[in-house]
């Protein structure tokens, strides 16, 4: 009879923390605009100064691990559009779009992203879209379309507005993984992931230094700590937990458990931000992830 590795049960505990932990960023932007009146490149370069050190530590770290592997001009360019597309852009994009949004359906829309990088990758490399990719987009869309007509009521005005934030937010990130994919083949993941958030860090703080005074960071104390447990537990944890999970697991079985997040993103929400849980809510969640499953289901 064999048994399964000791690093299993492992990597599946790594995979659901990195799950419920990238799920939590939405519940620490909503409790932040509660706080006070911030905007969401103010929030986002807080979270992006708390993370900065630590990824630079990590890049160096990783550059001396695989000295042999040195990157080229090209790399370093690929580097900096990628890292301004997927997580400036779209990490800016979804801020400001859960300023009008329930933290539940903003992280079922992110949830999309494979949806829309099949229909990036039939766009520009010809990949064929099967019938199964049809059904899939058709369940995913319909399940958020009852989420929308649940919250509809219950949000403010803005909340198409803020859905069409975080869809284009979505759409940069879905942008990102088509052409991350080389990249991280030969770079590495942690080393590729490190590079990319010190180029968005740097375009965020950048971004926020140009527009804002100092006096724009005279903030309540719990805005600083909310930022900084964003950093931690919903940025700089996550990534290195999901990059273990996948060495140690698979990334099919990464993928799968990584599902549950926007489960977990509705239940915190409910907890921590008293949004309601609704029968057309349960039915679309339902829905948005069967679609999601369907479309990255491998043989």
């Amino acid at each position: 009879m064999k048994h399964p590795s000791p690093g299993l049960g492992v990597g599946v505990m790594l995979a659901i923390l990195a799950a419920i932990g990238f799920s939590a960023k939405a519940i620490f932007v909503k409790l932040a605009y509660l706080v006070a009146p911030i905007d969401a490149i103010t929030l986002l370069a807080l979270r992006m100064a708390f993370s900065l050190p630590v990824f630079i530590a990590v890049a160096i770290w990783s550059a001396r691990q695989q000295h042999t592997n040195s990157l080229h001009r090209g790399d370093y360019g690929l580097i900096v559009v990628l890292g301004f597309v997927g997580y400036y852009v779209s990490s800016l994009l979804d801020f400001m779009g859960l300023q009008y949004l329930s933290a539940g359906l903003e992280r079922l829309i992110l949830f999309l992203y494979p949806t829309l990088t099949v229909l990036l990758s039939a766009a520009l490399f010809k990949q064929p879209i099967t019938r199964r990719h049809v059904v899939a987009l058709i369940i995913s869309y319909a399940g958020i379309a009852l989420v929308v007509v649940h919250d509809f009521g219950q949000q403010s005005s803005n909340m198409l507005l803020g859905a069409s934030l975080v869809f284009a937010s979505t759409l940069s990130y879905s942008i990102y993984l088509v052409g991350a994919g080389h990249a991280i083949h030969k770079i590495g993941t942690i080393r590729f992931t490190a590079l990319a958030m010190i180029v968005a860090s740097s375009f965020t703080l950048a971004h926020f230094g140009v527009t804002h005074d100092f006096s724009a960071l005279q903030l309540p104390a719990r805005i600083y700590l909310l930022s900084a447990a964003m950093a931690v537990f919903s940025t700089i944890l996550p990534v290195f937990m999901l990059s273990a999970a996948i060495r140690l697991i698979n990334p099919s079985r990464t993928a799968l458990i990584g599902s549950a997040g926007p489960i977990a993103t509705i239940f915190m929400a409910y907890l921590f931000l008293n949004e309601t849980i609704g029968g057309l809510q349960i039915v679309g969640s339902v829905l948005v992830l069967s679609g999601v499953l369907l479309i990255s289901w491998r043989k």
